[in-house]
């Protein structure tokens, strides 16, 4: 019995886009487009017709822009909604808008003369449409009334790629804790409703959420602006210190060094670990080998497996380990996967993951 398809229904105003879109979408056969619409009105009337797995939105329409329409249909009809949007800063801040409205995640949209955008991108613009049509839209309401699941090519990379595996004893520990945070689809809601909660005086913290470039930039400020923490996209060489969070910029790789006393970040090109880029295997692999029991891990939400193999690295350096529970994750992968290979000390809900944070420092 063939499998089932992942129905999709796209929405843009440019012909030219749904046409690039169905040719990405449909291309490995597990997904089919069940229709087209121009603009959030025509979508509606098929919307009557066929209800699909996923729709991917475009930001910017005419007659009702497409967080307008997002609202509408979350408070009607929720269904897993993919945001495309194209690579600007303008459009990224809005797209910060759709994620609290409900978005599952966002894709860039295809730049269709660009084959090489198509070959690495499309197989990301697949992946983040499968864990839409994964996603558990009930852990999302329940938080806030609502990343980005990144794929590449077929050869799946480990973190070998980039950065050797922690060798030899963990470091002893020191006086600062650094806390290393992956997360992917439903990650972006789930990381602000985790920084929230946290005082301004919380150890220092290094994040990796899948989204694409530009994106993270207006996340980090949108977060910096809701939270006591200071929170910036992370730059080469940037320190590491308390009150102060790094999210990795999208399309670089994100490591932990140390430097004398303190830890730094190293933001790297690097080939796709785990399909992704930034990956949170490097990031953990990384805080493995640079500050052993001095770390502390955290994996959220989020479809794959990246992560997986790093927080076991972490465990086994003497680092805590915290997962997100699957009834509070918009999408139980990544945190699934870690609890499998043995990497995770502690299971707790979205809402506590914050106050693990806090003992861990005062133990430390």
């Amino acid at each position: 019995m063939a499998e089932k398809k992942i129905r999709v229904l796209i929405v843009d105003d440019s012909a030219s886009v749904r046409q690039a879109l169905a040719k990405v979408l449909t291309e490995e056969g597990d997904i089919e487009i069940i229709g087209a619409a121009a603009d959030p009105f025509m979508a509606a009337k098929k919307l009557q017709e066929d209800v699909p797995d996923v729709i991917t939105l475009d930001v910017e329409m005419p007659k009702m822009d497409g967080i307008t329409f997002l609202r509408k249909l979350m408070s009607q009809h929720p269904i897993p909604v993919v945001m495309c949007s194209s690579l600007t800063e303008t459009g990224s801040e809005t797209l910060m808008q759709a994620m609290e409205a409900g978005a599952v995640d966002v894709i860039l949209k295809p730049k269709i003369a660009a084959a090489d955008f198509l070959a690495e991108s499309g197989a990301r613009i697949r992946q983040t449409v499968r864990a839409a049509a994964q996603a558990r839209l009930g852990a999302m309401r329940k938080r806030s009334g609502t990343g980005s699941s990144s794929a590449g090519p077929a050869a799946k990379l480990t973190a070998d790629a980039v950065l050797p595996p922690p060798t030899g004893r963990a470091m002893a520990k020191t006086t600062e804790m650094v806390v290393c945070v992956g997360a992917s689809t439903g990650g972006t809601e789930a990381l602000r409703e985790l920084l929230e909660a946290l005082p301004a005086n919380t150890p220092g913290m290094v994040i990796v959420q899948h989204m694409p470039e530009k994106f993270t930039a207006a996340f980090a400020k949108r977060l910096n602006g809701l939270c006591e923490v200071e929170v910036k996209e992370a730059e080469n060489g940037d320190p590491v210190l308390r009150g102060h969070v790094l999210i990795a910029p999208g399309d670089k790789h994100m490591l932990l060094e140390r430097q004398g006393a303190r830890y730094v970040v190293s933001v790297r090109d690097g080939p796709l670990v785990s399909r992704h880029r930034p990956s949170v295997d490097v990031l953990f692999r990384s805080a493995a080998r640079s500050a052993g029991s001095n770390a502390m891990g955290v994996i959220m939400t989020g479809m794959g497996d990246d992560g997986a193999r790093g927080m076991l690295e972490m465990h086994q350096a003497g680092a805590f380990t915290v997962a997100q529970d699957e009834a509070t994750s918009v999408v139980y992968g990544m945190p699934k996967e870690a609890v499998a290979k043995g990497g995770v000390d502690r299971i707790v809900p979205l809402e506590q993951i914050a106050r693990e944070i806090l003992a861990a420092d005062k133990r430390h």
